[in-house]
Formats: structure tokens, sequence, C-alpha cells
């Protein structure tokens, strides 16, 4: 049957799809978001995800599991945020202690957690040095490491996240590895379409006055800062924030030759990774804007996931591994 996981925080499904791609099998998945449910539901098979306050769930009644996934909310943490960290009850800045329960009580060898970079440095590393001590006082193993996608997923986007990896076994952690780096060989005209709907088009709207000089490559994407374009001087596209679906703050800007536009919301899933198969309910598109901003970049997780898989399997790393085809 293989290693078994549960996923919590799904959201999407980000995670999982990255770490059933690497050979992994999910038997339980939970979030507190009714609208992700439609998103996760309409692509994966059993389990559907489970939408209840993770505080509420009883852990006993969790199907045993082998690996821990959670992309645990990080608002309280973002730079972008308050930075409230542990006492931001509001955005879920707690709920790392309700994880810290489940490996408590459930004792799974291994553990993913993913969170923003400022998590590594937020209150001066405090907050950090109290989530590693907590996991190594529950008898985990932890190595911690910031990727990009644009530099470990080959995903043209700068998205930053720490990656914390815990494992009981001693010499599996030591075993265990990040992915190197890899090049980056996609552009992110790759994964725009060349004409979309007419509604994510700023042309004829008042913002078009504002940008229409400062948007003017074909070969630069950029972001509307409520005030001013800020261009992306790399070529590729900015961090996608769960926030892109507020005003239109945010989210990438682009042009080409019918006009000016933002990314849609199929682009923002296509630029974390997801497949073309993967499908979007008919819903707003500022959930879907969300859901695809708070999501994780599904080739970098995979790469995560086939290293952890090959200690699990007591098998040497290999450095050169594959990311599935996008």
């Amino acid at each position: 049957m293989g290693f078994k996981t549960l996923d919590l925080f799904a959201g999407a499904g980000g995670i999982r799809l990255g770490f059933e791609r690497a050979g992994f099998k999910t038997v339980f998945a939970n979030d507190n978001n009714k609208k992700c449910k439609l998103t996760y539901d309409l692509n994966f098979k059993e389990p559907e995800l489970s939408v209840k306050d993770i505080w509420k769930i009883y852990i006993k009644e969790i199907p045993d599991f082998d690996v821990l996934l959670a992309g645990f909310p990080c608002q309280a943490f973002s730079i972008a945020g308050n930075q409230k960290g542990f006492r931001d009850e509001q955005t879920g800045g707690n709920l790392f202690f309700k994880i810290a329960q489940i490996l408590r009580i459930k004792k799974p060898e291994a553990f993913m957690l993913e969170n923003v970079k400022n998590l590594k440095n937020h209150h001066n590393g405090h907050t950090f040095n109290i989530i590693r001590n907590i996991l190594e006082r529950l008898g985990y193993h932890i190595k911690a490491e910031v990727l990009n996608s644009m530099t470990h997923g080959n995903i043209p986007q700068n998205r930053e996240r720490i990656f914390i990896i815990g494992f009981l076994d001693k010499d599996k952690a030591d075993a265990f590895e990040f992915p190197e780096e890899i090049p980056l060989t996609k552009s992110f005209k790759e994964f725009v379409l060349d004409k979309t709907e007419d509604k994510y088009y700023y042309n004829n709207k008042p913002l078009y006055e504002k940008i229409k000089n400062d948007v003017n490559s074909e070969d630069t994407v950029y972001q509307w800062r409520r005030r001013y374009v800020r261009a992306n001087k790399r070529g590729v596209v900015p961090t996608l924030t769960a926030n892109m679906g507020t005003g239109g703050h945010n989210v990438p800007i682009i042009r080409n030759g019918i006009g000016i536009r933002k990314l849609t919301p199929q682009e923002c899933f296509w630029l974390q990774g997801f497949p073309k198969s993967f499908e979007l309910p008919e819903i707003a598109d500022s959930y879907l804007y969300h859901q695809a901003g708070n999501s994780v970049t599904v080739p970098v997780v995979e790469r995560v996931a086939q290293n952890m898989m090959l200690v699990m399997k007591g098998k040497m790393l290999n450095q050169q591994m594959t990311i599935s085809r996008f």
C-alpha cells in the first residue's frame, strides 16, 4: 500500500499532489475552508476533504499514517502580515500547537511542514526555536531549509518558503537531504494564454490610464501596488499571494499584443506547478486567487517528497531526481 500521509491545512491540494506523485497515499485530509473543498474534491478521489475546525478533530479517530503534512497558516509570521506569531489566533498563529499534539499522540514516522520564509527570523528567531524545541522534545530529528520555486522547481515564480522535515529515526534524518538547485529553463510565457476573457483586460478601464506607461514590456511581469506599478526585474512572476483576490491588489499583470491584463486564476494555478488537467470549480475568481496564492509550488514539494520516500525506503539519495513533467 505504501507510506500513508495526513494532509492538514490542505487548501486546494498542492501538497497532496506533490506527495502522491512521489508515491505516497493520502488517508485523511482537512481544511476549514468550504470553498477549498469544492476545488479539492473536484480533483481528488477518496479521501475527500474534511471541512472542520482542526481544534475539534478527535485525534484518536484520525486513521493511522506515516507522514504528517501541513502547510500551516502563515499570515501570523509573514512580513506582509501583522507578525503576531503564536499570539495571533485570528489568523491561526497558534495552530502549530495542534500539529504538535497530533504528532505526540499519533507518533508518525516523519512530517513535513511548510511556511513563509520569515518564520525562521520571526521575533529574532525565537518563534522558530520554539517550534524546533517542541518537535525535538517529541522525539523528532529536524532539518529545515528555505527553497525557492524558481531555483528548486523550475517554475518561473520568485517564491521562497521554509520546509521543515522531521524523522523519528536519527539515521533517516541524517540521510535526508533537501533537493539541490536546478536550472530555471521555463519562461512565464509558457504558463499564460495568448488570449483570455475580456474581464481580465484593463483596456478601457479606469486603471488602464494609470498603468499603461509603466507596463511597457511583454517580457516582464508587473504588479499594481495600489498606488504604483512594480516591475519584476528577474523576468519571473512575483510571489503569488493569498490576498490577490482583494480588489485586484497584487495580481500579476502582463502585456501582450491584445493589451494589458492580469493573470487569470487558472494561470496562477499553473504558475504554482499544478498540471493543466487540474480543474477549477465555478466559483468567484476571488476565492480561486486566494487558493492559488495560499498553495504550494507542486514540483518543489514533489522533489522534497521524493527525497523523503527514498530515505524512508532506506535507499541512497539520488541528487539528480527528475520532476514530473508539467
